[in-house]
């Protein structure tokens, strides 16, 4: 796991502004191929000419596409993962999930169709430690808010944070392949499945909103 690890980790972290800047016009390059082109298309040529750098300037911080992509994971779950955290200090423990959906699903159609490739990605490049980040959120912001909104019944708040955040991402992705952008409708949707799960596990049939 370590020598995989090691394939998709950057070669060298920027550090001054122009590298910086080189590195986020690589790691957004990315993003536009995957979504304009999919994975057939994506190669570190292709990226470097949309980056506009040369090859060689993008392996002096990537050994290979395949870390471009982990970077890529990593920007996108830094973002969902600080507005996700920036709900959790609603006094209302209801309001507070209901709000973490409501920007997980802003997240997930900002961009649709790069969600959804990076969710396989993050599956194929990392494995189980994909699930990893998933706990991290889990841990860190979902799990303190499902603590307090729901019954004592429900033992295991970590456990419970990642079906949630399954039911929200699986939901999204699924919706979004459909065409479905109306994203009210879909935190409708999610949230009535989540409210839902927490209802069952306290032993209601219904779960108020």
């Amino acid at each position: 796991m370590k020598a995989r690890q090691s394939t998709l980790s950057p070669r060298k972290k920027a550090s001054q502004e122009r590298s910086i800047m080189t590195v986020d016009a690589i790691v957004e390059a990315a993003a536009r191929i995957l979504e304009t082109r999919g994975a057939e298309g994506y190669t570190t040529n292709v990226i470097a000419e949309r980056a506009g750098v040369s090859v060689g300037s993008l392996y002096q911080y990537f050994p290979n596409k395949d870390s471009i992509t982990n970077a890529l994971i990593e920007r996108e779950t830094t973002i969902l993962i600080g507005r996700v955290r920036s709900a959790a200090g609603e006094s209302d423990a209801r309001l507070a999930l209901s709000v973490m959906i409501r920007l997980a699903v802003a997240h997930q159609f900002e961009r649709p169709i790069l969600a959804r490739l990076l969710d396989a990605e993050e599956v194929r490049l990392l494995g189980s430690a994909h699930e990893s980040r998933f706990a991290e959120l889990a841990r860190s912001a979902i799990a303190p808010v499902v603590k307090r909104v729901t019954c004592a019944q429900v033992e295991d708040a970590e456990s419970a944070a990642l079906d949630i955040m399954a039911i929200t991402r699986g939901l999204t992705d699924a919706i979004s392949v459909q065409g479905d952008v109306r994203t009210h409708g879909v935190e409708q949707r999610i949230s009535r499945a989540v409210f839902g799960y927490l209802g069952l596990a306290c032993g209601q049939r219904r779960f108020p909103l």
